[in-house]
């Protein structure tokens, strides 16, 4: 089981789709070899270095925090059902009013499309508020995501690192 990494009042709750079977397996967030968060955040400047998966804790110590909209592990995110998304949403809601991060930063559109019930989700900042915290989505960095080279997901991330110095620090 993948536990959360999160604290109150962080400034990004970045919000997994569900955790993969490797990081599931070894309790780790991110641990699939494929997987280029840990690359994304340094490159896009969240981290001074690359954080490794075994040490994700350590994000804590930038103000970011680690979650999932669906704790199943899955091989891939579209192997979720919506009613297990709906099944979530009021232990996420939950878990955001109680953590209150500035930013809830949700990796791919899918959980915050059935979250919200919108049919459509744009990339970066949202108009509206989730449980008082400001909503951003991002692509997710899962290497099944091909539709995103490295240099786009370092841009998508760097602009919501840009966003926030420029509001909060």
């Amino acid at each position: 089981m993948l536990k959360d990494i999160i604290a109150k009042n962080l400034t990004v709750i970045f919000c997994g789709i569900n955790p993969g079977l490797k990081s599931a397996e070894k309790g780790y967030h991110f641990s699939g070899k494929s997987n280029r968060f840990w690359k994304v955040m340094h490159q896009a400047g969240f981290t001074p270095y690359q954080i490794e998966a075994e040490n994700d804790r350590s994000i804590l110590d930038f103000g970011y925090g680690l979650t999932t909209a669906v704790a199943r592990a899955t091989s891939r995110a579209d192997e979720l059902s919506k009613e297990e998304f709906d099944g979530s949403l009021e232990f996420f809601k939950t878990k955001m009013t109680e953590f209150q991060p500035k930013y809830i930063v949700f990796l791919g559109k899918a959980a915050y499309k059935s979250f919200s019930g919108k049919k459509e989700i744009p990339w970066g900042l949202q108009p509206e508020d989730f449980c008082g915290c400001r909503v951003w989505v991002l692509p997710n960095t899962s290497g099944l995501n091909r539709g995103f080279s490295l240099e786009d997901l370092v841009q998508a991330y760097g602009e919501l690192y840009r966003e926030i110095h420029k509001n909060f620090l």
